[in-house]
C-alpha cells in the first residue's frame, strides 16, 4: 500500500494556477487517506473557475494513476477568506524577500526596530493625496507634486499606497527595484524622490486580491520597515474612495494632511467631497483641492476648451472650506524614450504644466511653514 509521503511526492509538481506555487507546499492538498487501492483527498482552489478546477482534477488523477491508483475520490473546494489571505500574504512576503536581489529580507524578522517616521513627534510632513473616484489623475498629481517638492530642495518620500491600482513606478519610469543594505530595505530614488510601491513586488502585473487586514499590514511595512532616511515630506498616493487604506492612514498618521483631486465635472466634485468629508471627520486638515483636466488649451491659438465642464474644483474647495491649489490642463509630458531621464508621466520643470506643479509645491510648503 502506498504511503502518504509517496502520494505527496507524486503531487508535489502540481502548481496552484494563480500563485504559481506547489499545492503540496502550500498544504492545500488535505484529508489524504489511503485504503488499499483507493485514495481520497481534498484540494483547495484559490479561484472558483470551473475550467481551472477541472484542469487540476485531471492532473491529480493522472499523476496518481502513474502510481497505480485507479480509484480516486477527489473533493475540490474554494479557499476560505482566511486561507486566501494567508496564501496571498505569504506569497507577497516571498516576493518581497526575493524580488529586489539575492538577499532575503523581512523587516521585522531581521530585527529592524520601528523607524522614527511613525513617531507622533516626527518632523516629517505627511501629505495624503486622495480622490472620490478613480480616473481623475490622482497618481499623476502625486508623482508630479513629489518631484516639484524635490526640485525645490526638499527631501521627499513617496508611498504608492494605491495597492490595488499601483502605478507610480511605471509613471516615473522606474526600472530597478529596492535593494538591501545591512539588513535595511532601501527605497528606489528617482528625480530626487524616494519611492516604495507594491508594483516592485508583484510578478508580471498580477492582481492583488486582498482584504482590509492585509492592506493595513502592507502599508505599515512600507512606513516602518523601510529605511527612509531623513525626509521633509512623505506623500501617500491613496486608493480612490474612503476604504480601508484611507482609514488606516488616518489611524496610523493622525498628523497627516490631505489634498483632494477632482475633475471640473460637478458629479466628480460631488463624489470627491466624500473623501474630503472623511478627512475632516477624522480631524485631518485638507490642504487644498487640485482640479485636474481643467481645460484643453489649443497650442496654435491659445484658446481654452473646457472639455469636462467648469467649476467643480472651486465648488469642492468651497464645500471643504479650503483652497483651490491648482487647475491643471489636459496634456501629456513632452518626454521622449531616448532621454536619460525618460518617464511617461513626469512633466519637465520648465513646461507649462511643470510650472503649475512648481507653484503648487510652493503653496504646500508655505502652508507647512506657517505651523
Amino acid at each position: 500500500m502506498l504511503s502518504k509521503e509517496e502520494l505527496q511526492n507524486a503531487l508535489l509538481p502540481i502548481i496552484e494556477p494563480t500563485l504559481k506555487r506547489s499545492l503540496v507546499e502550500m498544504q492545500w492538498i488535505r484529508d489524504m487517506m489511503v485504503k488499499e487501492d483507493r485514495v481520497s483527498l481534498t484540494v483547495i482552489c484559490l479561484e472558483k473557475s470551473k475550467d481551472l478546477q477541472e484542469k487540476l482534477e485531471s492532473e491529480i488523477r493522472l499523476r496518481l494513476s502513474e502510481l497505480g491508483v485507479k480509484d480516486v475520490h477527489l473533493r475540490l473546494r474554494e479557499a476560505s477568506e482566511q486561507e486566501r489571505e494567508e496564501a496571498l500574504g505569504s506569497e507577497l512576503e516571498e516576493s518581497i524577500s526575493s524580488a529586489p536581489n539575492e538577499e532575503r529580507f523581512k523587516g521585522r524578522a531581521a530585527g529592524l526596530e520601528q523607524l522614527p517616521i511613525l513617531d507622533p513627534n516626527t518632523k516629517v510632513n505627511f501629505v495624503a493625496i486622495a480622490s472620490g473616484k478613480g480616473g481623475v489623475g490622482k497618481s499623476t498629481v502625486t508623482v508630479n507634486l513629489a518631484v516639484a517638492l524635490a526640485r525645490s530642495g526638499k527631501k521627499v518620500g513617496l508611498i504608492d499606497a494605491d495597492i490595488y491600482g499601483f502605478s507610480v513606478p511605471d509613471m516615473m519610469g522606474i526600472e530597478e527595484t529596492p535593494i538591501v543594505e545591512d539588513g535595511s530595505i532601501i527605497p528606489v530614488e528617482r528625480f530626487g524622490v524616494k519611492v516604495m510601491s507594491m508594483g516592485f513586488f508583484i510578478r508580471e502585473n498580477n492582481p492583488v486580491i486582498w482584504r482590509g487586514p492585509m492592506l493595513g499590514k502592507m502599508l505599515r511595512q512600507f512606513l516602518s520597515d523601510v529605511d527612509w532616511g531623513e525626509l521633509d515630506y512623505m506623500l501617500l498616493d491613496l486608493p480612490p474612495g474612503t476604504g480601508d487604506i484611507a482609514l488606516d492612514v488616518h489611524q496610523m498618521l493622525p498628523q497627516s494632511r490631505e489634498i483632494i483631486v477632482t475633475t471640473p465635472h460637478a458629479t466628480a466634485a460631488f463624489v470627491a467631497a466624500r473623501a474630503g468629508a472623511m478627512a475632516l471627520q477624522t480631524e485631518h486638515e485638507v490642504l487644498g483641492v487640485v482640479e485636474n483636466m481643467a481645460y484643453y488649451e489649443c497650442k496654435a491659438c491659445g484658446s481654452k476648451d473646457y472639455v469636462f465642464g467648469r467649476g467643480g474644483g472651486a465648488q469642492l474647495a468651497e464645500t471643504l472650506h479650503t483652497d483651490l491649489l491648482a487647475q491643471i490642463p489636459l496634456g501629456a509630458p513632452d518626454n521622449h524614450p531616448s532621454e536619460l531621464d525618460f518617464s511617461p508621466s513626469v512633466y519637465k520643470e520648465d513646461s507649462l504644466i511643470g510650472k503649475i506643479y512648481n507653484d503648487m509645491a510652493k503653496q504646500v510648503m508655505n502652508k507647512y511653514s506657517k505651523d
